[in-house]
């Protein structure tokens, strides 16, 4: 499966150079090590980051936060929280919050500028909302897909200090591994709202370092 080239000299800073990755097709990163990478897409591309809750998806959109608008659930859960009665369980008023987001979503998706995603990646029908949604703009959807495991994903709820309820992360878990089985089975033919489709695993989404929006991206140098 390919996987990005490290192109050019050492950094001015005596660290070393990002590869160039264009986004297109399937590209299967998980247990390939090599340099860290930049993710290159066109410019007005929707990205959907997925992956189980404590996988890192946070934790990549902010290190990719200065290359394009990012929705994410957790801001308007916050923003929900901030004018309901502290004695109010966040469950009551999960349904508002639920479509203050996609309310936020279709906004951000009518607007032109490249757009980050972070979603669990077990619902079908919101990644195929968003393709077609994309798709009215002339916009092209991206998956980038963190496959890390339920066990590294615990630990990451541990490091952050908030946890998906047992029943919410199970659901996730069982939704997220039907997607990662029909990838398996089906390639790029199992995600068709998506121009290209990221698999990342716990080394290979440290490699991530960087996104870019300035259209196709460079070429691919050679075989990778």
């Amino acid at each position: 499966m390919p996987g990005p080239h490290a192109v050019g000299a050492e950094r001015a800073d005596g660290r070393p150079p990002v590869a160039p990755l264009p986004a297109a097709g399937l590209i299967d990163l998980r247990g390939r090590p090599g340099p860290a990478f930049r993710l290159h897409c066109p410019a007005d591309a929707v990205v959907v980051v997925s992956g189980l809750p404590g996988s890192g998806k946070s934790t990549l959109l902010a290190r990719w936060a200065d290359r394009a608008a990012v929705i994410d659930p957790r801001t308007t859960h916050v923003d929900c929280e901030a004018v309901m009665p502290a004695w109010l369980p966040y469950p009551v008023y999960r349904p508002w919050a639920r479509l203050r987001h996609l309310a936020r979503m279709r906004a951000a998706l009518r607007a032109r500028g490249p757009l980050l995603v972070h979603d669990c990646g077990s619902r079908p029908w919101l990644r195929r909302w968003l393709g077609r949604s994309a798709a009215r703009t002339g916009r092209t959807l991206h998956l980038v897909l963190l496959d890390v495991g339920a066990a590294e994903a615990l630990t990451g709820q541990e490091s952050r200090r908030r946890w998906a309820p047992r029943r919410v992360f199970a659901r996730h878990r069982r939704g997220l591994g039907r997607l990662l089985a029909a990838i398996d089975r089906d390639g790029a033919a199992a995600v068709p709202e998506a121009t290209s489709l990221l698999l990342l695993d716990r080394v290979s989404r440290e490699r991530a370092a960087a996104v870019e929006f300035t259209g196709p991206g460079p070429a691919a140098a050679g075989p990778r």
